[in-house]
């Protein structure tokens, strides 16, 4: 969040709709190793030293492959965008393909090995570089080359660092039997991967190609933070409730409770949270980003009705997972495939909000098919999802409609304009939300029990001393259990 505020106001929309048009190809390409041969090395009960440094030098052979590819297809990606600029862009981010694939082997290795704090460090170090030098070579005015070579700055630390951490020395590859075996499987996991990734960045391919760098920059920022609910609150929660509902898919009531309490959890935060945001959705980009902004704080305005609707419409996944049908999530992707693709088609003729209004429709209609497909073997009852969730989306949206009356004619101080202004009316316009929706919620409830569950829940998320000393997976999802009932 720091890095969008401070790039945002040193770099332009163009900087960033010209690295995005390079990125939206190159991070299909970088994730080879990382989404594959990571779940290999995880996954495997015994894992030779023969087959480690095989794995190695194959993830690192294709993934030299993949970066000279990727290098001279800039000019493709060129004449794809109509941008001279992409070709030596495309140039320079190849180099964090082939970081990547030095990097990925022992990352998964110390995975293995349980050092999830270590693997985090090495991370967060690196995104911390990513941003430092970012913003050193913002200010030394080298524009969109600043995003790039501070992108190749953080691959080539976290390459340095995993081998230092790790400290294993790959040997010279060796004929393995099994080897062939674990490069299918790591290549049928990219794959899937790859397919949704597609999915996920199309977006991208038509806003740039149809409107420019200048509009796919505005774009990409409101789409960052649209989706920043999504990997702040529901990719930690995941890993928690993947967990504790593959301990407990062969009873489907116990199964079914579990779930719908995760499920009044995102409805009661992401409800609150979306409604808000399409109040404040362009003072909020104002005051984060800076006036230049303002026209993604239009498009995320249209993104703000989706957040609720789209962290639920996600936990169709952890369903599909915990039951073992990993299958039917691959296959329910194609209908989501062709259903967000069609949108996007539909709406292009408007623009970027347009695509912006399309995500939030396409969730809206894939939410209620995404989780009765996904809870069918095992015979959930989506109308009790339905019967849980309307309550809080009612709630969010009577809230808002009240607030929008009650401030509409609200007016700032002569004294403040621009971005005070907006962070006065933010203030203001989030807080008469907050009384309004919390009001309703209880009412709608007859009491205070929502409330008091997530805040409950929320506590057990934070880190505590007494969780610290449970060393092994099985512990911690047996508290998590033990917590929920």
């Amino acid at each position: 969040m720091a890095s969008v505020i401070v790039l945002a106001r040193l770099l332009t929309p163009t900087d960033f709709g010209i690295v995005t048009m390079v990125t939206t190809f190159n991070l299909l390409f970088r994730s080879w190793g990382l989404n594959g041969f990571t779940e290999l090395i995880m996954q495997r009960e015994e894992l030779s030293e023969s087959l480690a440094s095989n794995l190695f030098w194959v993830n690192l052979g294709i993934g030299t492959l993949l970066t000279v590819v990727f290098a001279a297809s800039g000019r493709l990606m060129a004449l794809f965008f109509n941008n001279s600029a992409v070709t030596p862009v495309a140039a320079g981010m190849s180099l964090t393909i082939f970081l990547g694939c030095l990097a990925y082997i022992h990352l998964a290795l110390l995975q293995r090995a349980m050092h999830f704090r270590t693997v985090a460090l090495i991370n967060f170090i690196g995104a911390a570089a990513y941003v430092l030098f970012c913003i050193l070579f913002a200010l030394a005015g080298l524009h969109y080359w600043a995003l790039v070579w501070g992108c190749v700055a953080q691959y080539l630390l976290i390459a340095i660092l995993s081998w230092s951490m790790c400290q294993w020395v790959p040997r010279l590859p060796s004929r393995k039997s099994d080897t062939s075996a674990g490069v299918m499987f790591a290549f049928n996991v990219y794959l899937h991967f790859g397919f949704n990734y597609l999915t996920r960045n199309t977006d991208n391919l038509l806003v740039g190609y149809k409107f420019g760098a200048q509009v796919l920059g505005f774009y990409k920022r409101a789409y960052d933070l649209f989706v920043l609910a999504a990997t702040q609150l529901l990719s930690p929660l995941s890993s928690v409730a993947v967990g504790v509902l593959s301990r407990v898919s062969s009873d489907r009531e116990q199964f079914e409770r579990y779930f719908l309490r995760a499920l009044s959890l995102l409805a009661f935060v992401g409800m609150g949270v979306g409604a808000d945001f399409c109040l404040i959705g362009r003072d909020f980009i104002r005051v984060l980003l800076g006036p230049q902004w303002d026209e993604a704080g239009k498009i995320f305005t249209l993104f703000g009705p989706g957040i609720g609707v789209m962290l639920l419409y996600n936990t169709h996944g952890w369903i599909h997972l915990a039951i073992g049908r990993p299958e039917r999530w691959f296959r329910w992707g194609l209908i989501e495939f062709a259903c967000t693709g069609s949108l996007f088609l539909m709406m292009l003729h408007w623009g970027p909000s347009g695509i912006a209004f399309a995500w939030t429709a396409s969730f809206f209609i894939l939410m209620l098919p995404g989780l009765w497909y996904a809870g069918k073997p095992i015979e959930l009852n989506v109308w009790r999802m339905v019967s849980l969730v309307w309550k809080y989306f009612a709630a969010s949206s009577g809230a808002a409609l009240l607030t929008f009356a009650v401030v509409r004619n609200f007016h700032t101080p002569v004294a403040l304009e621009g971005g005070p202004a907006a962070a006065l009316r933010l203030v203001v316009t989030t807080a008469v939300f907050l009384v309004l929706y919390l009001l309703a919620v209880v009412v709608l409830h007859r009491g205070t029990k929502p409330i008091a569950e997530t805040i409950a829940m929320l506590k057990y998320l934070v880190p505590s001393r007494s969780q610290a000393i449970l060393n092994t997976p099985v512990q911690q999802v047996d508290t998590a259990v033990s917590t929920l009932d």
